[in-house]
């Protein structure tokens, strides 16, 4: 390859990053972000859905425009929408704009993904064709396992605007150098006519489906809006395949799956990408939440995961022919499996064993993510190159919003059970203390805030204390006098009886203190252990489907059975 083929691919590279990073930084941030602009969570969390939606709605119909209009003209101003969404993300002074900014973000991102994979496939010959997929799939995987890592440690020491402002010099920079490298003028177009009823198919076939899935557990899943746009999502599939099949240039060449390993590895970037999300997204809030671990500290304890990503996504993705497709998927199945089978065992509060499964998740991961992108981009040039990597770009979208989706969704519903189970097995064990009535009211009613607000690691002071201490002996010692009937007593008489009220009183508040203590201790572990299986049941349940995932990599061939295709 000459200079300008490893500057090329490299600028591709960036846009990928960026695009694949946006998809997971902000999620950590997001309590900073709601503090910062002093909105409630569940309107926040449009600035995710907005990024998911949008992405996945415009890929293809963007990607396709790109090969009628220019693909470089269209990469630049890809990456001017990015830039600018980026600024107005990160100077964002309400939720709207927020929004809005996200939204410009992920335009730019349906039109830069597709074409940096696109573009940087094509500037290469054939015959070096695997190094530049591999490199393109690594910066893929890798940026979406960074993005909760980058988030805290950005959040942490600079702020949450500049979860966004960091993309501003790197767009700039691939702005300067596509500018520089690629050729704007008399640039090669596809003649072909603009597939109009395929695209709006697929755009209401995935708006309906990615909006279904980001809020069918804010809806509920049985409701009326999340069935009907099941049934939309549905409907709008079986009319765009038959649609498809009769138009002579079809938008995504339904061709493209006849080839085995194409289909293999958009299913495998699917399944993949659920069960990598589902650690890399959920985990770090488990660590803050109910380990009490700050953001970076959170963000930094997944990076395992990502560092054998990182090692082991680009050696796959080169030497799959020598091992062959199957072997090499295979592997990274069992490692995955290994990884969750290790979830399934571990005390999560042993970050040692942690760490094991983290190690397995991302090294099975890695193993996977290099050689599906190499099988994606298959030996496909010109327009089919294009819907290929349109179309996987898509389906890891869509595993990401599964993982979400799924996951999100369960974990809802154990932490809604353990909270009722932990509240209601804490009102009995209160009521079984040698307590009085106020300090089983004191103990539940911080026990009842500690548990709905998942924050088990914290340390609530639940004792009586000095100053409580002060006025019961003086109530007390009031109450004394009160019931003599002498009220003229000498002075050494009442201070013989507040000594020996307020030794009585202090006895009484050491033992109801240690008891306190106890019974607070003993609730804490007791709603820290329900809050912990909720956070982990998920991942145990997901073991026999990852188990059966695994069946994928048959769709793959031996290493002997590679010439024979």
């Amino acid at each position: 390859m000459t200079l300008k083929n490893r500057l090329t691919v490299l600028t591709m590279a960036v846009g990928i990053f960026l695009c694949m990073l946006d998809t997971t930084i902000m999620n950590i941030a997001l309590p900073a972000i709601q503090s910062g602009l002093h909105v409630s969570l569940s309107s926040l969390s449009w600035a995710l859905n907005v990024y998911t939606i949008t992405f996945a709605v415009f890929t293809i119909p963007l990607g396709r425009l790109s090969d009628q209009l220019g693909r470089h003209k269209v990469y630049v101003a890809g990456l001017a929408l990015f830039l600018l969404g980026s600024i107005a993300s990160g100077t964002a002074a309400d939720t709207t704009m927020l929004i809005a900014g996200r939204a410009l973000q992920s335009l730019g991102t349906a039109i830069v993904f597709p074409a940096s994979m696109t573009i940087g496939i094509a500037s290469v010959t054939m015959a070096h064709r695997t190094p530049v997929v591999a490199t393109l799939g690594l910066t893929q995987a890798l940026a979406a396992a960074l993005g909760p890592t980058l988030g805290g440690i950005v959040t942490q020491y600079l702020g949450w605007r500049w979860v966004f402002f960091m993309n501003v010099p790197l767009v700039i920079v691939a702005l300067g150098l596509s500018l520089w490298l690629l050729p704007l003028k008399n640039e090669s177009r596809t003649a072909a006519k603009i597939d109009v009823i395929g695209m709006l198919l697929s755009m209401i076939l995935l708006f309906s489906l990615t909006l279904a899935l980001v809020q069918g557990s804010v809806w509920g899943w049985t409701s009326v809006s999340i069935l009907s746009l099941f049934a939309i999502s549905g409907v709008s599939l079986i009319a765009f395949i038959v649609a498809e099949r009769f138009v002579n240039e079809p938008m995504i060449p339904l061709s493209l799956f006849a080839h085995r390993q194409f289909a293999g590895a958009v299913l495998a970037i699917v399944l993949t990408g659920i069960f990598l999300v589902a650690v890399m997204v959920i985990f770090p809030t488990f660590f803050t939440k109910v380990q009490g671990k700050s953001e970076l500290a959170a963000a930094l304890m997944i990076t395992p995961a990502s560092l054998m990503i990182f090692i082991l996504a680009p050696i796959s993705g080169n030497i799959i022919n020598k091992i062959g497709p199957r072997v090499m998927v295979s592997t990274g199945f069992i490692l995955l499996i290994l990884g969750y089978a290790t979830i399934y065992f571990m005390n999560p509060d042993q970050y040692a064993q942690v760490v094991i499964a983290l190690l397995f998740i991302g090294a099975g991961f890695g193993l996977v993510a290099g050689p599906i992108v190499v099988l994606g981009a298959a030996d496909f040039t010109g327009d089919l190159l294009t819907a290929s990597q349109s179309v996987l770009g898509l389906f890891r979208q869509i595993g990401t919003v599964l993982a979400v989706a799924i996951f999100v969704s369960a974990l809802t519903a154990n932490l809604k059970t353990a909270k009722t189970t932990a509240i209601n097995n804490t009102e009995d064990y209160v009521q079984t203390l040698a307590l009085p009535k106020a300090a089983k009211q004191t103990i539940m009613t911080k026990a009842d805030a500690q548990i709905k607000s998942e924050n088990t690691a914290s340390d609530h002071t639940t004792g009586i204390s000095k100053t409580d201490e002060t006025k019961l002996i003086q109530q007390t010692y009031q109450r004394a006098l009160q019931t003599n009937s002498n009220d003229n007593l000498p002075l050494a008489a009442k201070q013989a009886i507040h000594a020996k009220v307020t030794t009585a009183i202090q006895k009484k508040v050491t033992t109801d203190n240690r008891l306190i203590n106890r019974a607070t201790t003993h609730i804490k572990q007791a709603s820290k252990q329900q809050i912990t299986e909720a956070f982990m049941s998920p991942y145990k349940k997901a073991l026999p489907f990852l188990i059966i995932a695994s069946l994928t990599s048959l769709l793959f061939y031996r290493r002997r059975d590679l010439n024979r295709e």
